[in-house]
């Protein structure tokens, strides 16, 4: 299965790299959309400056992974979001820094396993995919208690680069037992196809992924919650 899906995405992803170009060189296109990840989980649209081209006819570019890279030369992708929720800073900490736990409820991860090194350093070995896709990459995860939860990648053949970072802080005075959540994420796959995949389902991904950490704190703590939300109701 694998091996008939994989030549027709790659197809279809020519097509569509080849399809840009041929606007981008009609002659009269000055600025160009381009699809940017900002804050607060919203997608937002960058302009960019792009050289203008003459009128004079140009050669029609040939069918060739060289156009489709240069394209896409800048694969690193970012995102940030910022959430108020009904927890304390230190009950998200302790959903998000029990890495170990992350196969029970992060979506397409397999497998979650932490080693804890003597100097106190720790590793998160990570499996993710779906069938027949299935990669693991580990991560050096450094920690500030209840304020703050970041991991690097140190070792996989997913990515070139992949870094995520969350902290936590007290929420708005009247809101009690809340906090505000900022995440960042920022990576870049190693595989071409990985990244034109990515430009198309990156957001969607990203924004279940960060809603599934809020679900496992309402499974943990939705009693806490409801109790506390009775005491300041009297």
């Amino acid at each position: 299965m694998a091996n008939k899906t994989t030549p027709l995405l790659l197809r279809a992803l020519v097509e569509v790299s080849e399809a840009q170009s041929l606007k981008l060189l009609g002659g009269n296109l000055k600025t160009a959309n381009v699809r940017h990840l900002s804050s607060c989980g919203a997608l937002a649209m960058r302009r960019a400056s792009l050289p203008v081209f003459p009128t004079t006819p140009v050669s029609t570019p040939s069918r060739s992974f060289i156009n489709l890279a240069a394209q896409i030369s800048n694969r690193r992708m970012e995102y940030t979001e910022c959430r108020t929720l009904r927890y304390t800073p230190e009950q998200m900490y302790n959903v998000v820094a029990s890495v170990d736990q992350y196969h029970h409820f992060v979506p397409w991860c397999k497998k979650s396993q932490v080693k804890k090194g003597r100097n106190g350093d720790i590793q998160a070995e990570l499996v993710i995919g779906f069938p027949p896709i299935v990669e693991r990459y580990t991560s050096e995860v450094t920690v500030i208690p209840n304020h703050k939860v970041r991991a690097l990648c140190t070792d996989g053949s997913l990515f070139n680069y992949l870094e995520t970072t969350w902290r936590f802080s007290p929420g708005h005075k009247d809101l009690p037992d809340s906090c505000k959540v900022d995440f960042y994420v920022s990576f870049e796959f190693k595989s071409l196809l990985h990244s034109q995949l990515a430009t198309l389902f990156f957001d969607e991904v990203i924004k279940q992924m960060v809603s599934a950490f809020e679900s496992r704190a309402a499974t943990l703590y939705r009693n806490q919650q409801e109790a506390s939300l009775r005491r300041h109701s009297r």
